[in-house]
């Protein structure tokens, strides 16, 4: 561990700036959108259009990389950040902020994908797995701090919005100061979303689902405090604890993944978020209530999508994984994009509650395709043939560098042991 933040503490600050900027901004503009007089289905379009933007820029960085290099890159991308965060208030209409937040989350979409090939390019495979999880807990350090900071200032004046704006600027210092030999940069060829799918689709069709609880957590989680008429610093406090409950439950769900049937475990963790969701849609509001669903929820959600792609990786030669990570990555940005929509259209039918159903229903979505496909097909765990791929902790924010990074520290801790990978029948 210390290797690693010796080399490379610069970029985990930087990232970790980020981090802040970016949890504050969404965060806030749930906030502002409702003092603004903002309609549900307009925030959610508002929240929405992040992902569709991240998706896009996850596809278009590496060209970009390759024309102009990674620091050109990673500069403009991070101007063009800090100065969308300064129009916020300036430009408050639904049309603006849409368009704002398509660029938003391009450029940090572009920011990761630059920043992790930095990170892979420093670690070495005795590492990796040490920087992988360093790079974790930086990224939700991050978005905790930055609920801590919203109870300091007023949503509805223009000083949230200069601080976010000033921590990417500053984010971007120690890193182009710091780092000196920029990386090659190489991206697997994707494999198609058909064969993806055919390899594993429990783990196709749980990215899908799981793209849309992650964003809905991300983007409306917010709207729906400012909706059932919490404080400022409750929203907040609900919103860390979605990402604390993650931190915590992170490494206790993948020391279980490594030593029991995976499937089992993904629709225990997706049954028990379900579960959770539906106490605070069914039972008068609470807050208390809503912190133990949102610890819950966040503590599943978020290992589950590294659960999922070692899932997947279980049944894939190692030439394939990284492909996989490319496919997988784009599912689960589909249904992020979807996710904040759908979720707009339940809370404008049902009222702000409909917020926690939706979450659990896609929960329980995943919980019950993963026992039906346990009907499909049996267990090869602890078989002598069977191999299971170690878990690595990977956030949905994760950008395919960082994915691949994640399939090589496993790829290169198996062959060490002698591994081989599994080639059973699809999943």
């Amino acid at each position: 561990m210390r290797s690693v933040i010796a080399s490379a503490w610069a970029l985990l600050l930087g990232m970790g700036l980020l981090m802040v900027g970016n949890g504050l901004q969404g965060t806030l503009l749930g906030v502002r959108g409702d003092l603004e007089g903002f309609s549900t289905l307009e925030m959610s379009i508002v929240m929405s259009a992040y992902f569709a933007g991240f998706l896009g820029g996850s596809r278009a960085t590496p060209e970009l990389i390759r024309r102009v290099g990674h620091v050109r890159v990673f500069a403009a991308l991070g101007s063009m950040i800090s100065a969308v965060l300064i129009l916020y208030p300036v430009l408050a209409d639904p049309i603006s902020w849409t368009l704002g937040r398509v660029l938003i989350g391009f450029c940090f979409s572009g920011v990761y994908v630059t920043a992790e090939s930095w990170l892979n390019n420093a670690t070495t495979k005795e590492n990796r797995g040490q920087a992988l999880s360093l790079y974790m807990i930086v990224q939700m350090g991050g978005i905790v701090a930055a609920q801590g900071i919203i109870g300091f200032g007023d949503p509805s004046g223009y000083e949230l919005f200069i601080i976010p704006s000033v921590l990417i600027s500053l984010a971007f210092a120690p890193i182009l100061l710091s780092i000196s030999p920029t990386p090659a940069f190489e991206s697997a060829k994707p494999m198609t979303l058909r064969e993806l799918t055919s390899v594993s689709p429990l783990g196709c069709m749980g990215m899908m689902l799981l793209g849309g609880v992650f964003a809905a957590n991300f983007g409306m989680s917010a709207v729906y405090g400012t909706q059932v008429g919490m404080t400022l610093q409750q929203i907040s406090i609900f919103v860390a604890v979605i990402y604390i409950g993650a931190l915590v439950l992170q490494y206790p769900i993948g020391w279980l993944s490594d030593r029991m049937d995976r499937r089992v475990l993904i629709l225990w963790c997706a049954l028990a978020g379900g579960v959770a969701c539906l106490a605070p849609f069914l039972l008068p509001y609470s807050f208390p209530i809503v912190l133990a669903a949102g610890f819950i929820i966040g503590g599943t959600s978020n290992p589950l999508y590294s659960l999922l792609i070692a899932y997947t990786n279980d049944f894939l030669e190692y030439d394939d994984m990284a492909a996989a990570s490319g496919g997988l990555i784009f599912i689960n940005g589909l249904g992020a994009i979807a996710g904040p929509l759908i979720t707009g259209w339940v809370m404008s039918t049902l009222g702000a509650s409909g917020y926690f159903l939706f979450v659990a229903l896609l929960m329980l979505a995943i919980a019950g395709y993963a026992a039906y496909r346990m009907t499909r097909r049996p267990t090869s765990y602890g078989e002598d043939d069977y191999e299971a791929v170690s878990y690595a902790p990977i956030l949905p924010t994760a950008s395919p560098v960082a994915v691949e990074a994640a399939q090589e520290f496993y790829i290169e801790g198996a062959e060490e042991s002698g591994e081989e990978p599994a080639t059973s029948a699809p999943s």
